[in-house]
């Protein structure tokens, strides 16, 4: 949509836009006005992670503009003529338990965000992937907009445009940057998908939302708690070493140094939210389209190992965890028996040891000594 003059552009109301996200099924929603007051500086921390290679291979982090600029660093890179962000919280808190609560040792834990499901027109559940559900809730906002103010530039994405959302919840006053790195809202905590659209409308009130302050204080829980060590300080993580990372984005083999802490996590990670004390008062999400499975809620190793492409496709067509693949899944699994010590599932490992795929055959290696040492182990005390 083509842009009009400056001066004959409506501008966008800030309560309007909240009220439109809120009546579409988001939780919270806040309007900011760009540039915002710490653009520079979130920009700033943004490059220095890059650089530092904290993002490990996910490469679209890195894509530089023509002038050589990040493109994600700030918002006016991709889009010139942006001129406000309406930012939208979803949340996805259940009452299902955490990770860190006792489980069977046979059990996987797959993270709470991809557990999402809704009921079909039959009323079957089915998986859904909160970035096709949150879009379209999205885009109506968007046309709603259109149809009242006319025409202007604007963009909507989940989890796939050129921005730091995250950064722009913090700067659109959603909350605060945990020392998880986590966008954390006073009352809603932590687990919660965000969306965005870009515009190129003027914040009818230019003054900024109120920023929320830093409310972590002395509690280092979610560092103490991370068991490879990505979160190397407080605000600070190294994508490289996180589990999420690791079993969602990292194609391939898994620094067998890290193995041991990925534990039984089969599909990213909820422990530095889980430890977190502004989760454990958190409200219980209602939200129909995001409503969790409960074949996911600690899955049994059995199934998933057993699961071949097409019951693969079949189980998890339409959600989250299809991004992983079914090797990255079974590379994952093989992970989780390994650490489970349980030795039924040795023939399992010995088959995959010897497949192609390099991720899937290490880790089951890796593995496999690991039942091998606890046999040997139960052999010496048994002298």
């Amino acid at each position: 949509m083509s842009i009009g003059e400056p001066d004959r552009m409506p501008r966008l109301p800030v309560e309007k836009a909240r009220q439109l996200a809120l009546e579409h099924g988001f939780a919270e929603a806040g309007l900011l006005a760009l540039p915002h007051p710490n653009e520079a500086r979130d920009a700033d921390r943004f490059v220095r992670w890059v650089q530092a290679g904290r993002a490990g291979t996910m490469h679209y982090l890195s894509r530089t503009a023509e002038d050589g600029q990040l493109v994600r660093s700030r918002v006016d890179i991709p889009f010139p003529w942006a001129r406000s962000v309406l930012v939208c919280f979803a949340l996805y808190n259940s009452a299902q338990p955490k990770s860190i609560e006792p489980a069977a040792p046979d059990a996987g834990w797959i993270a709470r965000y991809a557990w999402s499901s809704r009921k079909d027109a039959q009323g079957m559940r089915r998986p859904s992937d909160y970035h096709k559900v949150l879009l379209k809730r999205m885009r109506a906002v968007e046309q709603l907009l259109h149809a009242e103010l006319g025409a202007f530039e604007s963009r909507a994405y989940v989890d796939t445009g050129p921005v730091v959302e995250r950064a722009l919840a913090t700067a659109a006053g959603l909350g605060w940057t945990g020392k998880n790195t986590c966008l954390i809202h006073p009352q809603l905590g932590s687990f919660g998908f965000l969306a965005v659209l870009v515009t190129s409308l003027e914040v009818e009130t230019a003054s900024p939302p109120l920023a929320i302050p830093d409310r972590c204080g002395t509690c280092t829980r979610c560092l103490d708690a991370c068991p490879t060590g990505a979160l190397v300080a407080p605000y600070e993580i190294d994508a490289t070493r996180c589990i999420s990372y690791l079993t969602i984005e990292h194609k391939g083999p898994i620094d067998a140094a890290l193995m041991p802490g990925m534990g039984r996590q089969v599909f990213g990670c909820d422990i530095c939210q889980d430890v977190c004390p502004w989760n454990s008062k958190a409200p219980i999400s209602s939200d129909a389209e995001l409503a969790p499975r409960e074949e996911l809620v600690n899955p049994a190793l059995d199934w998933l190992a057993e699961l071949d492409e097409a019951e693969f496709e079949c189980e998890f067509n339409g959600s989250p965890i299809r991004r992983a693949g079914v090797m990255g899944l079974r590379r994952n699994v093989a992970i989780a028996i390994g650490n489970s010590r349980i030795k039924r599932f040795a023939n399992k490992l010995q088959l995959w040891s010897a497949v192609e795929n390099e991720g899937l055959r290490k880790a089951s290696q890796w593995a496999l000594e690991k039942l091998n040492s606890q046999s040997e182990a139960q052999s010496d005390d048994g002298l």
